[in-house]
C-alpha cells in the first residue's frame, strides 16, 4: 500500500487501529511493572538501585533511541522500521518474562526500550502519511494520544490481573499477541514510506544521542539513593558534554539526524517542554501510588490495581474539558491553569499517611493526573503540524523523546528522593534482632522491608513495618514537594512559550497541491 493525498477512507481508519496496538503496548510496558515490584523483590532480590534500573531502564533507552530510530525510519522505510521493532519487541518480551536475576531483568528491559524505539516514532509519522485532510487528522491524532495515555493507565491494571493469578513474569506477555497482528496486518493496511531526500544516515549522531541520557541518569540514581561517589559524580559532566557534542554534531551534518531549526519554531519547542513536564510529574508520581496501595494498605495486586482506575476518572474529564475549551481559550492560559492543577494534586499527596483514608491518595492522584493529562491533549497536533513531510519521522521522535525521557525522569529523580528519605528515615530505626542480610533487605525499598517482616515472630515483624511504611511515606512527602515547586515554575514557563498562540480556528478542507500540509519555517502568530 502506498501513500494518498486524499482523504482518508476504510483501510487507513483500519491501519490506524493497528498503528493503536502496539502504541497501547509499550505505553502500559511503562506502567506495567508497578504492582510487581513486591513480587519481584521477593524473588529476585534486587538492591535499591537495581529496582529503580529494572522500572527506569525500559523507558530511559526508548528515549535514547527515538530520534536515531525517527530519523532511521525516514530513510529505510517507517512501515518497514515499525515490522523490525514488532519483532523484536516480541522477542525481547520472552526474555524478560523468564529472567532469573536481576541484572537479566535490567538487560530484557534494554533490549524492549531498544525494539520499543522502533514502534513510537513510526505510529505517529505514519499517520502523517495516512491522514492528509486536517479534520480526520485531528480525529487520528485524538485517538492516538488517547491510546497512549490510556495504556499508562491500563499498565498497572492489567500487570495486577495477571498477578493475582500467574507470576511477576507473565506481566510481559500481554505483547505477545499484539506484535504479532502488527506483522500479519501491516503490510496490507500501512502504507510505506522513505523520505525522497534524506540523505546518508548520520551514525556519530546517533550514537552520540544514545550515549548522551545514560550517563546523566546514572549519576543522578546512584547519587540520590547511594550517595555521593566519584563514578556517579563524573557521569553528570560527561552526559552533559556529550549532549553538547550531540547538539554541535547536528549544527554541522550535512544530514543531520533531526533539523535544529524545528526548535526555532516557539510552537514546536513549546509542545515538546510541555510534554516533558506533563510526563515527568504523571509518572514520576505513579509507583508511589503503586506501591502506597501494595505495601502501605496491603491490597493485593488485583485490589491495588483495581483502585488505581479511579484516578483515571478524574484524566477522562481533563482530557473533554480540555477539548471543549481548545476553540475558546488561548493554549497558553490551559497550559498554565493545567500545571496549577497537578500542583494542587502534589500539595494533597503531602498530606498522606501510612494511616490516610484511601480516598485521599486516590482524589490526590486523579487531580495530578488530571492536570498533567490535560497540557499534553493540546500539544499533539502543534508538533505533527509544525515539522515537514519528509521530517515527520524525526520530529514525532523528538516528541516522543520528550514524552518517555520526562516519564523516566519522574520515576527516576522523584524515585530517587523518595528512596534517599526512606534510607535515612530508617537509619537507627530499624528494630534490634535482624541479622545483617534481613536488615539490608529492609534498608534497601518498602517491598525487602514487607517481606523480611512476613518471616519474622510477632511484635518484631509489626515494628518493621510501621517503620517502614512511615519511611516510606516521609519520602513520599519529600518527592510531592519536589513535585510541587517544579509544576509552579512549569505554569509560568508554559505560559511564555505558549503566550504568542491565538485560540485555534477551526479546522478547513485541504486545499493546494500539498492537501493543506503545513509550512515548515512560516511565521508564528505575533505574541498579545
Amino acid at each position: 500500500m502506498t501513500a494518498t493525498h486524499g482523504p482518508a477512507g476504510r483501510r487507513e481508519w483500519i491501519g490506524l487501529a493497528v498503528l493503536l496496538l502496539p502504541v497501547l503496548v509499550l505505553s502500559m510496558d511503562m506502567g506495567v511493572l508497578f504492582f510487581a515490584v513486591p513480587f519481584i523483590s521477593t524473588s529476585l532480590a534486587p538492591s535499591g538501585t537495581q529496582q529503580l534500573w529494572i522500572m527506569d531502564m525500559y523507558s530511559f533507552l526508548l528515549a535514547g533511541f527515538l530520534i536515531t530510530m525517527g530519523a532511521l525510519g525516514d530513510r529505510i522505510g517507517r512501515r518497514r522500521l515499525l515490522m523490525i521493532g514488532a519483532a523484536g519487541f516480541a522477542g525481547a518480551s520472552l526474555l524478560a518474562a523468564w529472567s532469573g536475576s536481576a541484572d537479566q531483568l535490567i538487560a530484557a528491559r534494554a533490549v524492549l526500550g531498544i525494539t520499543g524505539a522502533t514502534v513510537m516514532p513510526s505510529t505517529l509519522a505514519l499517520i502523517r502519511n495516512m491522514f492528509h485532510d486536517p479534520k480526520q487528522r485531528q480525529v487520528a491524532l485524538a485517538a492516538w494520544g488517547g491510546v497512549l495515555t490510556g495504556g499508562a493507565t491500563l499498565g498497572p491494571v492489567a500487570g495486577g490481573l495477571l498477578l493475582d493469578h500467574f507470576w511477576w513474569g507473565s506481566a510481559f506477555l500481554i505483547a505477545l499477541p499484539v506484535m504479532a497482528l502488527v506483522l500479519v496486518a501491516a503490510p496490507f493496511l500501512l502504507p510505506e514510506y522513505r523520505a525522497p531526500k534524506a540523505g546518508r544516515f548520520d551514525l556519530p549522531g546517533a550514537v552520540l544521542s544514545m550515549a548522551a541520557i545514560l550517563p546523566v541518569v546514572y549519576g543522578v540514581k546512584t547519587v540520590a539513593v547511594d550517595g555521593w561517589s566519584l563514578l556517579p559524580a563524573l557521569a553528570l559532566p560527561i552526559g552533559l558534554l556529550i549532549g553538547t557534542a550531540f547538539v554541535l554534531r547536528q549544527r554541522t551534518a550535512a544530514h543531520p539526524l533531526i533539523d535544529l531549526g524545528l526548535f526555532r519554531i516557539r510552537t514546536f519547542s513549546g509542545a515538546i517542554t510541555v510534554n516533558t513536564i506533563a510526563m515527568f510529574a504523571m509518572m514520576g508520581f505513579a509507583l508511589f501510588t503503586s506501591q502506597y496501595l501494595q505495601l502501605v494498605k496491603g491490597m493485593s495486586p488485583l485490589a491495588a490495581s483495581l483502585w488505581a482506575l479511579v484516578p483515571s476518572v478524574g484524566v477522562g474529564a481533563a482530557v473533554g474539558l480540555a477539548g471543549a475549551l481548545a476553540g475558546k481559550v488561548r493554549p497558553a492560559h490551559l497550559m498554565a491553569g493545567g500545571f496549577l492543577v497537578g500542583a494542587a494534586g502534589f500539595g494533597m499527596m503531602t498530606l498522606v499517611g501510612p494511616d490516610s483514608p484511601l480516598a485521599l491518595i486516590l482524589v490526590a492522584a486523579g487531580v495530578l493526573a488530571a492536570g498533567s493529562v490535560g497540557t499534553m491533549t493540546l500539544t499533539a497536533e502543534m508538533v505533527v503540524a509544525a515539522a515537514p513531510p519528509e521530517q515527520a519521522g524525526a520530529a514525532s521522535a523528538t516528541s516522543e523523546t520528550a514524552v518517555e525521557l520526562g516519564s523516566s525522569l519522574g520515576i527516576a529523580l522523584l524515585g530517587a528522593a523518595g528512596a534517599a528519605i526512606y534510607k535515612g528515615r530508617l537509619d537507627g530505626r530499624l528494630p534490634a534482632g535482624l541479622d545483617g542480610e534481613a536488615a539490608k533487605a529492609a534498608h534497601d525499598t518498602l517491598g525487602g522491608a514487607v517481606s523480611v517482616a512476613g518471616q519474622l515472630p510477632g511484635r518484631l515483624g509489626g515494628d518493621l513495618l510501621e517503620a517502614g511504611r512511615s519511611a516510606f511515606t516521609d519520602g513520599m512527602h519529600v518527592a510531592a514537594v519536589v513535585g510541587l515547586v517544579f509544576l509552579l515554575g512549569a505554569s509560568v514557563a508554559a505560559h511564555r512559550l505558549m503566550r504568542h498562540l491565538p485560540v485555534p480556528a477551526a479546522p478547513t478542507a485541504p486545499a493546494g497541491p500539498e492537501q493543506g500540509e503545513p509550512e515548515h519555517g512560516g511565521q508564528e502568530p505575533a505574541a498579545v
